[in-house]
């Protein structure tokens, strides 16, 4: 019998993003971790909505994690609502008021602060609903076919 194949180490915020995933499925929310909505963003979940709402959660795991995050505002045209989510431990009042807030960890998660919402325009819904669909395929194929290389399509 083959040796058992352990899954990879979880970084930080890659637990924050599995228990944000978890808590957003109980909301009926689809979700995909690192997708790239532009070049030069990629972020760490992107939720689905049962009525094609698209949400934006970025996990961060420490005060300089957050700080050296320069990046987030430009998330902010990709979807309706932004979220940050943190640990328990988190700094909180860091985090711009007027963005979401979950606390997470590995398991779940809780919105504390709902962002408020800001329609994506018709247009880019669209491209970001087929990016979503096309991201998630790619990632269960690759779970499916660990042979087969992506990087082509």
């Amino acid at each position: 019998m083959p040796d058992t194949i352990l899954p990879p180490t979880l970084q930080p915020g890659q637990i924050l993003a599995r228990g944000v995933c978890r808590h957003l499925l109980s909301h009926d929310f689809v979700t995909v971790e690192e997708l790239t909505p532009t070049r030069g963003l990629r972020v760490d979940v992107m939720a689905l909505g049962p009525k094609d709402e698209i949400w934006v959660v970025e996990c961060k795991s420490s005060r300089a994690d957050f700080q050296s995050d320069s990046k987030w505002q430009g998330y902010l045209e990709w979807c309706d609502r932004f979220f940050w989510a943190v640990d328990e431990d988190f700094p909180t009042d860091l985090l711009p008021e007027e963005t979401g807030l979950l606390i997470a960890d590995g398991y779940d998660a809780e919105i504390l602060r709902m962002p408020p919402e800001t329609k994506l325009p018709a247009a880019r819904r669209k491209v970001m609903i087929r990016k979503f669909a096309r991201h998630a395929a790619l990632r269960w194929h690759s779970a499916r076919d660990p042979g087969v290389s992506l990087s082509s399509w």
